[in-house]
């Protein structure tokens, strides 16, 4: 892709984030590179949908909530149908900085990845998660290191950037419910290269957020179990 001029999306999922939806729309417009955005609001019963309009964003509503695997691949196929070069995340909540985007999406451009995570716990960054989130945090980094054969810091960031073949594949692929440690099993099996690099991550701008104690177990099993049915199946 050296040489070329992409063509970038944002995408912003949001669900009720009617408090930071305008303020993570103004510093993506503002602080990160040249870009279209698309916010995909995903069921959400506040102002969400309204308020993003109004900042001239193209907004994509799902009738009902369904997640943010389904948000996230409503929007890598927008980017596939569009014909988009490439597509990165930024939650909709404040806390994925806008001028962190360039550092996401120049190792696609230099042709060293095909998808690039942006890692909290990379470099200087001083993101301190709770004692239970950051176990839940470590187990999958292990469990997803070993499948890769190369250490990955931060498996559930959702802070990531893809090129064009990992839009096709994610537009047709990709998991229904918690699925930034999932989709990074699914892109090893496709063949995809894939790297961190370290970004700093803001609190919440607004809202709150749903991963409780007891949400983050079923998140862990889930997600485990989810991944061994993805070693033995066939992605296509």
């Amino acid at each position: 892709m050296k040489g070329s001029n992409p063509r970038t999306l944002i995408i912003i999922p949001a669900y009720n984030e009617e408090d930071s939806i305008g303020g993570v729309i103004e510093a993506v417009k503002s602080e990160g590179p040249p870009a279209d955005i698309l916010v995909v609001n995903d069921g959400s019963w506040d102002r969400t949908s309204s308020i993003a309009r109004r900042y001239g964003v193209t907004v994509v509503n799902h009738p009902f909530n369904m997640g943010i695997g389904a948000a996230m691949q409503t929007g890598y196929r927008y980017a596939e149908r569009a014909g988009y070069d490439i597509a990165v995340q930024v939650d909709a909540d404040g806390q994925h900085l806008a001028h962190q985007i360039t550092h996401l999406i120049e190792p696609i451009l230099n042709n060293d990845a095909h998808v690039v995570v942006g890692s909290r716990f990379l470099g200087k960054g001083g993101y301190r998660p709770s004692v239970a989130r950051y176990a839940g945090m470590a187990f999958f980094s292990r469990v997803v290191s070993a499948i890769l054969s190369e250490r990955i810091t931060d498996t559930t960031s959702g802070f990531r950037a893809a090129g064009r073949e990992v839009i096709e594949f994610f537009s047709d692929n990709y998991p229904d419910d918690y699925p930034e440690a999932e989709a990074l099993v699914l892109l090893h099996k496709k063949g995809f290269d894939i790297m961190e690099v370290p970004v700093e991550m803001a609190e919440r701008a607004g809202g709150r957020s749903s991963i409780t104690p007891l949400r983050s177990l079923y998140y862990m099993i889930k997600v485990l179990l989810a991944i061994l049915v993805d070693l033995l199946k066939k992605v296509r």
